[in-house]
């Protein structure tokens, strides 16, 4: 494959990455408008109900004053062939006179799923598929998930000790790590459409769960609470509002056995989840969770604790992304009763892939995808 092919797919791939956090459920997707071996206009999806990048790169060559008429067209998804908040891509391609389309991968979704290519085909222009399509694919991951499995992408995230604790003993301090991955945990929940935590993280730091980054979306918050014992007091709760919405994940039994809390977590403007129980009645049924979720369009969950939620999550091989923060700090020989879970031991138990490294401050973030 000529190298220049390669080329202007990874710049639509990185302007493809760009929408990352505003546009989905739809997918990223990057476009390159190339004539004469030289782009002459690109353009990348931006937000959800946004024009498409096909139909961003075709604006700004006008704008531009460049004629595309007989020019290729890059793009990173096959283009839509459907009407929905914008009118289908293909559509805006034949209009404008692209003589060739390149792309990277075909679209899973149903409505499209090789419709689009067979189109521009038709319409007798020549269409190249497969380029850069490894890199695609990893981009796209979690769009594929959703519309192929109907389940949001799962990230697990936490941070540890050097000797594997996620809480230093007493007088040591609360942080585990330093502020720079605590900055680069709100990012992260700043790309999320949800965030999880168990109920016993509530009890006991009473945490916001908010993305105080500055950038990015404002996740609902979900609540892993099998007993219903999720205080109506607690901050994730009155915090609750249409543009920040909590979820309580619980089951009919903890309802009927705590009607008054149950009515007043929903007068507080939380939304009760009635799921089946998880294994053994404890809990609740994290794959009946993923469902739901999935039913709601959530591209991304994040699980954030504490260590019980995160080993079953684990240990059930929901986890797709792992984001593990390692201090250099250790627990030492007082570690005696905090929570422990060592990323050495998972990465000997699954099958992980792709580890990536980023120094932040003291602290070494690894990330993890499973194979």
């Amino acid at each position: 494959m000529p190298e220049a092919k390669r080329q202007f797919m990874r710049r639509a791939l990185e302007l493809a990455a760009r929408g990352l956090g505003s546009v989905e459920p739809n997918p990223m997707v990057g476009a390159v408008i190339v004539r004469d071996g030289q782009e002459i206009a690109a353009g990348w999806h931006r937000r959800f109900g946004g024009p498409h990048a096909e139909r961003e790169a075709l604006a700004a060559a006008r704008e531009a004053g460049r004629d595309v008429h007989g020019a290729t067209m890059y793009v990173t998804l096959e283009p839509c062939c459907h009407h929905g908040k914008t009118p289908p891509c293909t559509e805006a391609i034949l209009q404008a006179g692209i003589a060739r389309v390149v792309v990277a991968m075909t679209d899973p979704d149903e409505r499209v799923a090789g419709r689009g290519l067979a189109l521009l085909v038709e319409a007798g222009l020549a269409v190249e598929v497969g380029v850069c399509e490894a890199e695609a694919r990893e981009l796209l991951a979690a769009y594929v998930k959703l519309r192929t499995l109907a389940r949001p992408w799962v990230v697990c995230k936490w941070a540890q000790t050097a000797d594997g604790f996620l809480a230093l003993p007493a007088g040591q301090g609360r942080w585990v790590s330093g502020e720079a991955s605590r900055l680069r945990v709100h990012e992260l929940r700043g790309i999320c459409d949800g965030l999880c935590a168990g109920s016993g993280t509530v009890l006991a730091d009473d945490p916001l769960l908010t993305n105080r980054s500055g950038r990015g979306r404002h996740p609902a918050r979900v609540v892993l609470d099998g007993r219903l014992r999720t205080p109506p007091d607690s901050q994730v709760i009155v915090t609750a509002r249409a543009e920040l919405p909590v979820l309580v994940a619980t089951t009919a039994r903890a309802i009927a056995g705590e009607p008054a809390r149950a009515e007043s977590l929903r007068r507080a403007g939380v939304e009760l989840l009635d799921l089946p129980a998880g294994p053994g009645g404890r809990g609740v049924d994290l794959p009946a969770l993923l469902d739901e979720l999935g039913r709601r369009r959530w591209t991304r969950v994040l699980i954030e604790g504490g260590a019980a939620v995160l080993r079953s999550v684990l240990e059930a091989g929901l986890a797709d992304e792992l984001w593990v923060f390692v201090s250099p700090r250790r627990a030492g020989p007082n570690a005696e009763g905090l929570p422990r879970l060592d990323i050495a031991e998972f990465r000997e138990r699954l099958a992980l892939s792709g580890v990536a490294e980023e120094r932040l401050g003291p602290d070494v973030l690894l990330r993890f995808r499973r194979a």
